[in-house]
């Protein structure tokens, strides 16, 4: 198991430069908006995950300085450096770890963590967007190669976009994105509807202990394809052609996909309660954290953005119970909650 003890951040968002240490167990750092207590948490994440979870890497930029710099050290002396600089021209953004130096975190040696936003508790009731990247990003973290094949998919439909507002555009032109958006595409749907069987696997009993009632939750992928996935996603990328030429973009694909809930059989959306759409997501982030530990043999670490004020006593309770045995790094704007637990005033 992995615990981070220290972090330093040199002209990350707001902070010139700031250096705390962590309980091996559960830290929480206090203070008010803005007072730049996500940025840490953003750091961590970055330095096990290697992207950030808030936007590219020059926005993480603090106003005016041309570079990012961050330090991380284990329990076990162990240490990683993350740096991003825009005056190089090329590899502005390297990872040093066990003295390499790489532009891209190896797949070894990514550590497993479980992020929870406010954000999450509005889940279902988020556009369809968020709840691919919720997918997206757990999918990642246990498939490399899924992370590697979304990003192929997206480098493939921003060409055939900017294709299609040309004025003029040719099929042979077209075909060559339609191929690769196909073949990814096919990959990415595949992959998803796998990891939504499994979650549904575990997802209703954990609810149901959780809520204490006898309700049925499950996810369901919007899209099935049955049969050849590639090839009937190629079809409908040629029989899209001409709508998609007149809109400017693609309108077919898994970046147009939804993950939708229900409750016995009821779309969630619009028959379960705010306690039930809270219990529901409580209950994905703690299948997110054993589904982890059960394929990658790591305990994840676990980053909690003011989440608390978010949740109800009972539910806090049942957070930090069920997260136990883990390291937590939680923001917080009051310094009440889990009092006998160490703080860090920012």
């Amino acid at each position: 198991m992995a615990v981070i003890t220290k972090l330093v951040v040199q002209h990350i968002r707001s902070h010139e430069t700031y250096e705390v240490s962590f309980s091996p167990e559960v830290t929480i750092l206090t203070g008010a908006n803005g007072s730049g207590k996500t940025s840490l948490l953003e750091a961590v994440y970055i330095s096990l995950q290697g992207t950030s979870f808030k936007g590219v890497d020059k926005d993480i930029l603090r106003h005016t300085e041309t570079w990012w710099r961050i330090d991380v050290v284990f329990a076990d002396e162990a240490k990683r450096i993350v740096k991003y600089d825009t005056t190089k021209l090329t590899t502005r953004k390297q990872f040093i770890i066990d003295n390499k130096t790489t532009a891209r975190i190896p797949a070894k040696n990514k550590y497993p963590v479980v992020l929870f936003e406010p954000e999450d508790l509005r889940l279902l009731h988020g556009s369809p967007s968020r709840r691919r990247q919720f997918i997206d990003r757990f999918i990642s973290q246990l498939n490399p190669v899924y992370a590697t094949t979304l990003r192929k998919y997206e480098r493939a439909l921003k060409q055939r976009n900017n294709l299609l507002k040309q004025p003029i555009i040719t099929d042979d032109e077209l075909f060559t994105w339609n191929i690769a958006l196909a073949e990814h595409g096919a990959y990415i749907i595949e992959q998803r509807i796998v990891f939504i069987e499994q979650i549904n696997t575990n997802l209703t009993a954990l609810y149901q202990d959780i809520s204490g009632s006898h309700d049925d939750v499950a996810i369901h992928y919007s899209h099935t394809l049955v049969g050849d996935t590639k090839q009937k996603l190629l079809n409908e990328l040629h029989a899209a052609r001409n709508r998609d030429s007149y809109l400017g973009n693609t309108s077919i694909g898994p970046h147009r996909h939804d993950v939708l809930f229900s409750i016995n059989t009821s779309p969630a959306l619009s028959t379960a309660s705010r306690g039930e759409v809270r219990t529901i997501v409580l209950a994905l982030k703690f299948l997110e954290v054993d589904i982890i530990k059960k394929l990658t043999g790591k305990t994840p670490i676990i980053l909690l953005d003011d989440v608390f004020s978010e949740l109800d006593a009972t539910r806090q309770k049942l957070l930090t119970r069920q997260l136990k045995g883990h390291q937590i790094i939680i923001t917080s704007a009051t310094s009440h909650a889990g009092e006998e637990l160490y703080h860090v005033a920012l």
